[in-house]
């Protein structure tokens, strides 16, 4: 990936948890939903999907949201 697909990609994480944390905080969504809404995201990028030019960036991609679910980011997941 080039930097500036590095600054969207991070513009776009940063947009998408400021509005699950807003939609927390407003009672629209549980934890439970949310949490719901990223191991979709997450597993849409399967790593096990062999073969594909960008399968490292799945893996990438993968991991991230996983560790984003396990709590390594603002949101107050577990």
């Amino acid at each position: 990936m080039n930097y500036s697909m590095d600054i969207q990609g991070s513009a776009a994480l940063s947009i998408c948890e400021s509005t699950l944390i807003c939609l927390s905080d407003l009672g629209i969504l549980s934890t439970e939903d949310i949490t719901g809404i990223l191991e979709d995201a997450r597993d849409a990028h399967n790593p096990a999907t062999a073969g594909t030019p960008s399968q490292t960036d799945h893996q990438a991609v993968h991991s991230l949201i996983d560790r984003i679910i396990k709590g390594g980011n603002a949101l107050k997941l577990k």
